[in-house]
């Protein structure tokens, strides 16, 4: 589904007759924002599960919402993309990704946020507790409390027994990123006892300097932490993956069309929860009054095509465990 189709709905919305509107009662504003790669397309397969979440609350967009849209690849489009949201005077608005929900809560106070896809709301300011927000902005986080990244790298040593060197792929433009690199990921190399070498990418070519370095540096493996850029560049990912013989562990779903192993909360599930989020909102409870939610679906996906490509051999006691292997 392309953004011009979900743009067209909204303009067909506001062309409705008063006698309609009227006739359906006000329409409430919906604005929604996503920083991602700047192409102007649609809402990611996950993202879409929000609608899924809006319709089982009885909220349809051209029916009684009105929802605009707002794509940004930081930093020149991204304050014009949260000033034509304010503008637009939305009854609440969703962020997805730190990103979009740092922008946001910096542009407005009083305008009602629910993010989704943070995964540490608290260390970035966003709100005060998870129990507590304490402002206009509430909303679902990515991973639990604990060592997230640890479990991705216990995954991959089950994949790869002999692994004593994990890359760990990062964007240092991620706040979610530095702030990995600056807590957990010291504390994953003390409790696992691994070497856990840093290679970064900012932009899609700098991806494949990322690898060669993995490579140089004799990595037997690397987990990609997850970014918009990785995400838009699965393909690429994937591909750099299978050339430097690295096997990856990777946060999103659809890596695994390709990818070695996936491990990650249940994006459309959050996605999909944060529907309910927007009507008690628009039902008239405070963002301060709804606790921040983790994540209670999570997937583990394995690739055995990929898996015999790169020589390795599953432990069933993997495979019992996940929740999809591609054969």
């Amino acid at each position: 589904m392309k953004r011009r189709e979900f743009i067209a709905a909204a303009t067909a919305a506001l062309l409705v007759s008063p006698r309609r509107s009227w006739a359906q009662g006000t329409r409430r504003r919906l604005g929604f924002l996503a920083v991602g790669d700047g192409s102007g397309q649609a809402l990611n397969y996950a993202e879409l599960a929000l609608f899924d979440g809006l319709r089982n609350h009885g909220w349809i967009d051209g029916r009684n919402l009105i929802i605009e849209y707002r794509f940004s690849q930081p930093p020149d489009r991204l304050p014009a993309s949260v000033a034509d949201l304010i503008a637009f005077n939305p009854d609440v608005l969703v962020a997805a990704g730190p990103r979009a929900a740092g922008a946001l809560k910096s542009a407005t106070a009083s305008t009602p946020i629910v993010f989704v896809f943070v995964a540490d709301p608290v260390g970035l300011g966003l709100v005060q507790s998870l129990s507590r927000p304490g402002s206009n902005i509430t909303g679902l986080t990515t991973i639990v409390s604990g060592d997230f990244i640890g479990k991705r790298i216990e995954i991959l040593r089950e994949l790869v027994p002999f692994a004593s060197k994990i890359a760990i792929l990062v964007n240092p433009g991620n706040p979610m990123h530095r702030l990995a690199l600056a807590e957990e990921i010291p504390r994953t190399v003390r409790n696992l006892g691994v070497a856990l070498p840093i290679v970064e990418a900012t932009t899609a070519e700098e991806l494949d300097a990322a690898f060669a370095s993995a490579a140089a540096q004799h990595a037997d493996a690397i987990v990609d932490l997850g970014d918009v850029l990785t995400f838009v560049e699965a393909p690429r990912v994937i591909a750099l993956a299978a050339k430097y013989h690295l096997p990856a562990n990777y946060l999103f779903r659809h890596y695994a069309n390709g990818g070695l192993s996936v491990y990650g909360a249940d994006t459309a599930d959050l996605f999909r929860r944060a529907g309910g989020y927007v009507d008690k909102i628009l039902k008239g409870i405070k963002p301060a009054d709804l606790p921040v939610e983790q994540p209670t679906k999570f997937e583990l996906v394995i690739n055995m095509k990929t898996a015999k490509t790169l020589g390795l051999t599953v432990p069933p006691s993997l495979l019992v465990r996940a929740d999809e292997v591609i054969e």
